[in-house]
């Protein structure tokens, strides 16, 4: 099980074609703060129907796309 699964859940179950969260709203879904880790762990989305299409790292923004 991996320390994303809360947010891959999150994707799957809301189901849109696109997401563009925030890193607080990403926060608040998880209970912690994402780091450096994600860039390994953001494959994983995959296997939910998601891919990250952009990291934002100024603006703090994270787009998702529905594969």
């Amino acid at each position: 099980m991996s320390k994303y699964n809360l947010l891959w859940k999150y994707l799957k179950e809301n189901n849109k074609d696109s997401y563009k969260l925030t890193f607080k709203e990403i926060k608040e879904i998880l209970g912690f703060s994402i780091d450096h880790s994600f860039l390994t762990y953001k494959k994983e989305a995959k296997e939910y129907g998601y891919e990250i299409s952009k990291i934002q790292l100024k603006e703090e923004i994270i787009i998702f796309n529905k594969i």
